[in-house]
């Protein structure tokens, strides 16, 4: 009895003694797994400011599609005057110019160089935008859309036609909210107040698509600013006194193809028009619409560039 007692103790003490040495292997292996668990998080806590910011902006730049537009304003807040920018022309430059040549003077800026500004009113249209957006693609050339709001406004496609016109190099200008001429001019007159808040009207949806940065000194109004000063000269001075405080540049036209006065025409027909129109201007600033209905703009569209490069045109938009 006392051998077998003795026998059962060594064995009872031998399993004790494995017990407890595994015990401490499994302490030492979870000791060791939380060490590595906290390093680790604190490499990924230490990662450099740059990197983060950087992984950040690449996440960004795939989420967001909308063009990137960077307002550049002078030292009181307003939009600044392009400086030798290739194929930009200051709004101010061309403002002048036209006012010059239609009071029958010799206009400041002629210098003999050829300038081509081809310009669209009325727009975006779903129909006849991305069709005017892709000849100038494929001639090489840049305009300037006159834009107005609630066609830019009236759906996702004609707010994606507003961002591939600013993706696509050209230029923006505002051609008022809503083109409605018993609003901006009641009793042929012109109303300040309802111009003006038809003008920033626009520029909300415009910044709404394109972001807030986005800005625009270019201003066309509905009828022209010619017409509406010799039909309310008073009224029309009064409005350009609110626009140069503002800075905006209002710019008419002295060529177009007369796709919006008289009949409807062919493709021929505005050519001929545009052909006679342009004469042998030194800056021609081309009025034409991409509104609904102006299929045969579009169609005339390549003739009348190829015709401007033979003639030894630059193109330019104004900003």
């Amino acid at each position: 009895m006392e051998k077998g007692y003795s026998y059962g103790s060594r064995a009872s003490e031998h399993r004790s003694r494995r017990n407890r040495r595994r015990l401490v292997l499994l302490a030492i292996l979870l000791f060791a797994v939380g060490c590595i668990i906290f390093i680790s998080i604190k490499v990924s806590g230490s990662k450099p400011p740059g990197q983060t910011q950087e992984v950040a902006k690449k996440t960004n730049s795939v989420s967001n599609d909308s063009p990137k537009v960077t307002a550049k304003t002078d030292s009181k807040g307003n939009a600044a005057i392009p400086k030798d920018e290739p194929g930009v022309e200051d709004g101010a430059f061309v403002e002048k110019y036209l006012k010059q040549q239609m009071l029958g003077q010799m206009p400041d800026g002629a210098d003999g160089k050829k300038v081509a500004y081809l310009s669209f009113d009325d727009g975006p249209s779903v129909t006849v935008t991305p069709q005017i957006l892709d000849i100038l693609k494929k001639q090489k050339v840049k305009a300037t859309f006159f834009i107005v709001g609630k066609e830019a406004n009236e759906n996702e496609h004609t707010r994606n036609l507003i961002k591939r016109i600013v993706k696509e190099g050209h230029a923006i200008g505002n051609h008022t909210y809503s083109h409605n001429y018993k609003y901006l001019y009641p009793n042929r007159k012109v109303n300040t107040a309802h111009v003006m808040q038809d003008i920033e009207r626009n520029n909300q949806v415009l910044k709404s698509i394109l972001g807030p940065d986005f800005s625009t000194r270019m201003i066309r109004f509905p009828g022209g600013h010619m017409t509406w000063k010799r039909r309310d000269p008073q009224g029309m001075a009064a409005l350009d006194k609110v626009l140069l405080q503002k800075d905006y540049h209002q710019v008419d036209w002295n060529v177009l193809n007369k796709d919006a006065e008289g009949a409807p025409k062919k493709a021929a027909g505005l050519i001929n028009q545009f052909m006679r129109s342009l004469k042998d201007r030194e800056k021609a600033v081309i009025l034409m619409h991409d509104t609904y209905g102006k299929e045969e703009t579009a169609k005339a569209l390549p003739v009348i560039i190829e015709y401007l490069k033979k003639q030894g045109y630059e193109f330019k938009v104004m900003k």
